[in-house]
């Protein structure tokens, strides 16, 4: 009996140690803080191994935000609710960074107000030694139903590094052309009138837009998203050469615009531009990592100082001489020529057997 007692003692002894923390080591093997006398009520953000969850809307799960998410609803008692999303933790030199802004309490589209998302910037030193130097891209004037070599080239060395970005649709011999805008400012009435055009003609377009825009034109971003256009982000500040910037400081630019769009308008932005169009490859690659697909253009003109435009019919003689098969075609909202001619552009790539599509439906984004 006296063995029996010993042996039983001896397994109370081992079984906890055996368990601790779920691992299948024990001391000293194990550094656990169970296991080494450590303070065991650490939270997840002090653990270095513990992944960080977020609710579906892009908040921390559990933090108490003092608004609702808005993608909370009343759910059955016995209804399993689905597992929350787990955030990307930040690997070796990844780098977490935030720019929180101010959260309303409405949005000026009426849609709900998101919270404030972080970027991982990976590798922000470069230590892969991607190419900084500068690509100046310059579309070349299409003609003869065909891009310009420098658009060729450029799509070519995109696809080579392999990244999400488009300037030029080299995958389809179908008549297709994607409408985009620049918004870099609000010009009079001009954003509005080409919006109505485009309702009246069932065209869907994306307008890229920087910060200044996002904060004066309330009410025609509102209606860019709640009539199914896309807005893209143009960085908030608009630098001259993103290629001279580092990894973080051209993702805090774009993350500045980003959050600003989620909380005041509810909408959470998919697609960059390049200010200017000056990009290097490491610049291409950064983008990819926040998620972002990034689009140039094959077909513009000289449109985007108010004071200065070719004319009305230069402007339409240009853009139609210009048409080839997937062309993104890039405008300024500030162009008052463009306004002028947006409607007849429109009819006349119809005419001509193309067809407008929406950056969304390009079939080939990674």
């Amino acid at each position: 009996m006296r063995r029996i007692i010993l042996v039983i003692l001896a397994v109370c002894m081992v079984l906890p140690l055996a368990a601790c923390c779920n691992c299948d080591k024990t001391p000293p093997v194990c550094t656990c803080s169970c296991c080494v006398g450590g303070d065991t009520t650490a939270t997840p953000s002090e653990s270095q191994t513990s992944p960080v969850t977020q609710a579906p809307d892009g908040t921390t799960a559990g933090a108490d935000t003092g608004t609702q998410s808005p993608h909370d609803t009343t759910k059955d008692p016995e209804t399993t609710p689905p597992a929350p999303e787990t955030e990307p933790t930040p690997q070796g030199d990844d780098l977490l960074i935030d720019f929180n802004v101010k959260l309303p309490t409405s949005t000026f589209s009426g849609l709900p107000v998101l919270d404030n998302q972080k970027f991982i910037v990976k590798d922000p030193t470069n230590k892969r030694g991607l190419s900084t130097s500068p690509f100046a891209f310059s579309f070349g004037a299409a003609k003869d139903g065909k891009p310009h070599s420098i658009t060729v080239d450029n799509q070519a060395r995109f696809d080579s590094f392999k990244t999400n970005t488009l300037a030029w649709d080299n995958k389809t011999t179908e008549k297709v052309l994607y409408l985009t805008f620049d918004c870099g400012y609000k010009y009079k009435d001009l954003d509005t009138r080409i919006l109505n055009t485009l309702k009246e003609k069932n065209v869907k377009a994306a307008f890229f837009c920087t910060i200044a825009y996002a904060r004066t034109a309330t009410s025609e971003i509102s209606r860019m998203i709640n009539e199914g256009h896309i807005v893209g982000n143009h960085t908030a500040n608009h630098p001259s050469d993103c290629s001279k910037l580092t990894r973080e400081a051209l993702a805090l630019d774009i993350l500045e615009l980003h959050n600003y769009v989620r909380a005041n308008y509810g909408y959470s932005m998919e697609y960059f531009r390049f200010p200017g169009g000056n990009y290097s490859q490491d610049n291409l690659d950064l983008i990819d990592t926040l998620g972002y697909k990034t689009a140039f253009w094959s077909i513009a003109h000289a449109d985007w100082d108010p004071e200065d435009q070719p004319g009305v019919e230069v402007s339409f003689k240009t853009l139609t001489n210009r048409l080839h098969p997937g062309a993104v075609i890039l405008l300024h909202s500030t162009s008052p020529d463009n306004v002028e001619i947006l409607g007849r552009f429109i009819d006349y790539c119809r005419a001509e057997g193309y067809e407008f599509r929406s950056l969304d439906q390009y079939e080939h984004w990674n």
